[in-house]
């Protein structure tokens, strides 16, 4: 680990959020994102060293956490929201050029809060905004997914927004969405499926809906 990364877990793991900022460590993370640019950062691009973990979550609602304290600046959450990257690992981090820390996720790192349809059957186009004002059209470069939620019996829609970071379509806008399903036939099978961007994407079986809508 270099000098440069180890003051770094020093101060973010072990002081508090004002200790941290004191010592540069937060603040020098946050001006290293801030130079990376404006909007997502190249960063799938980049490959600097891992620095180790940062104690910063985000929490399943999508709210975010460092040190265990929500982070309420908005404008702080979306410059940081534009350097995660997931790897292949399954792990999620925040990247800069010249550092790589690593963050949790209870879920998905972003959250669909609000959903656009326009045009018809084989047109219709699904757009999504994210919690952090990601704007996003599902389909071929943005696919959604279904996962059934054997808890609940519920059901969780993804949709992919870059590199392998994906929001999840909350509750009330998963209503909404469903509502723009319809049969179709996929591989000869009858399944209850939405379009967009000339994609289709299976949500579960007609027969299963029409046991859990008798």
């Amino acid at each position: 680990m270099t000098d440069d990364c180890g003051y770094r877990e020093q101060s973010l793991s072990e002081q508090s959020l004002t200790g941290a900022i004191e010592a540069r460590g937060l603040e020098a993370l946050i001006s290293r994102a801030a130079r990376a640019g404006k909007g997502p950062a190249p960063v799938e691009r980049w490959n600097p060293d891992f620095c180790g973990d940062l104690d910063m979550e985000i929490k399943a609602d999508g709210t975010w956490f460092y040190l265990g304290t929500p982070i309420g600046r908005m404008p702080l959450v979306q410059l940081f929201s534009s350097v995660l990257r997931k790897d292949a690992d399954g792990k999620t981090y925040l990247v800069t050029p010249v550092e790589r820390v690593g963050i949790r996720v209870a879920d998905a790192p972003f959250i669909a809060v609000e959903m656009s349809v326009s045009g018809t059957a084989g047109d219709q186009v699904i757009t999504f905004r994210t919690n952090v004002g990601d704007v996003v059209t599902a389909g071929p470069g943005h696919p959604l997914r279904f996962v059934d939620e054997d808890a609940t019996g519920g059901l969780k829609p993804y949709v992919l927004v870059r590199g392998r970071l994906e929001a999840l379509v909350a509750r009330p806008v998963m209503y909404e969405l469903v509502e723009h399903g319809e049969e179709i036939d996929i591989d000869g099978m009858a399944m209850f499926a939405v379009r967009s961007g000339g994609a289709v994407y299976p949500i579960m079986p007609a027969e299963k809906l029409e046991r859990l809508s008798a």
